[in-house]
């Protein structure tokens, strides 16, 4: 019926059919993306390089070569929303997290061991920060300079064998508080100087004859050997760099001063048993060193003159070191090692 109709109303006179429906154009063929570096496409002909590519590469991380660059922003959002393309908008009341600064680290330890004029966190992971503060300087400070005293008085006599000390008493004495006392006291308490008393303080250990020739016979069997090996290899030149040290036992001794005698005489023995290399030989000899230094139970009057002779045989040791006498050198070593004070 409609298809009658139609055909009616074409053959009608004086009415126009109506147009036909124009034909949909072709779609063109989608072209190539251009390449980075201008090279030719496959399909004939040369792009031009795009400027931006080795940008948007290098903020993609996508790989150097051929192919499509990443899009520079593609991933300048991610983690922060999901669901939000590079272009989005940051959400209403809540900040874009790739804008947000990151928080610095906190520094760890006490407020008070903060370094003066950086602030928390001002400190990267590779640059050295300083180490110790200069309150934890001058503690140290202190602790060395009581140490120190101690050893001088124990080594002088001032400290007597077999009594009991309390760090609140040696700090009336020293002029500093009990604290840095009591660690200097355990440190000479590790050295064997002096033995911790419950509730009560520190006890000069009381040193024997008998204790201190053991000491100088084991100090014997580690120097005397060293020594002639040192004899044999050490040019004679280094010797003389030596001298110094020698020389200051000799002003000690003749100033009749125990105590500073005694430090002189450790610090040249280091520094000749130095010369063999090794830290460990040089720690083990100055401990049995110190510990050959603290005061007998009942010592015998010490004259002036034995630390001038003993303070010579320093000299002598070195003569004998530059020329090699390897005979000299050993009779001197064994003979230094008798006295009770070197």
């Amino acid at each position: 019926m409609e298809q009658g109709t139609a055909r009616e109303a074409a053959e009608r006179p004086g009415r126009r059919p109506p147009p036909a429906p124009a034909p949909r154009p072709a779609p063109r063929p989608r072209a190539a993306p251009p390449a980075p570096d201008g090279r030719e496409r496959p399909g004939g002909g040369t792009t031009p390089a795009d400027p931006r590519a080795p940008a948007a590469q290098a903020a993609s991380g996508a790989p150097k070569g051929p192919g499509t660059p990443r899009d520079a922003g593609a991933f300048a959002g991610a983690g922060s929303r999901a669901g939000a393309g590079p272009g989005a908008p940051p959400r209403e009341g809540r900040p874009d997290a790739s804008s947000e600064p990151a928080a610095p680290y906190a520094s760890a330890g006490r407020a008070g061991d903060r370094l003066p004029g950086r602030a928390p966190g001002a400190y990267g992971h590779d640059e050295p920060v300083p180490l110790g503060t200069p309150r934890s300087v001058r503690r140290h400070s202190v602790r060395g300079q009581v140490l120190d005293a101690l050893r001088a008085a124990l080594v002088g006599g001032d400290l007597a064998p077999g009594q009991v000390y309390s760090a609140p008493a040696l700090g009336l004495r020293l002029g500093v508080s009990a604290t840095p006392v009591r660690e200097a006291m355990q440190q000479l308490a590790v050295e064997g100087a002096v033995e911790v008393v419950p509730n009560r303080g520190f006890r000069v250990v009381e040193r024997t004859p008998r204790e201190l020739a053991e000491l100088a016979e084991v100090r014997a069997l580690i120097e005397v050997p060293v020594m002639l090996r040192l004899a044999r290899t050490v040019p004679a030149g280094r010797w003389a760099g030596l001298r110094p040290l020698a020389e200051a036992t000799a002003a000690a001794a003749a100033r009749g001063d125990l105590a500073e005698y005694g430090e002189a005489d450790r610090a040249f023995h280091r520094a000749v048993l130095g010369l063999a290399g090794n830290e460990q030989l040089v720690a083990v000899a100055d401990g049995l060193h110190r510990r050959s230094q603290w005061p007998l139970v009942s010592p015998p009057a010490l004259r002036r003159a034995d630390l001038v002779a003993d303070a010579a045989e320093h000299g002598a040791l070195l003569d004998a070191l530059a020329a090699g006498d390897l005979t000299v050198v050993e009779s001197l070593v064994r003979e230094h090692f008798t006295g009770a004070r070197t």
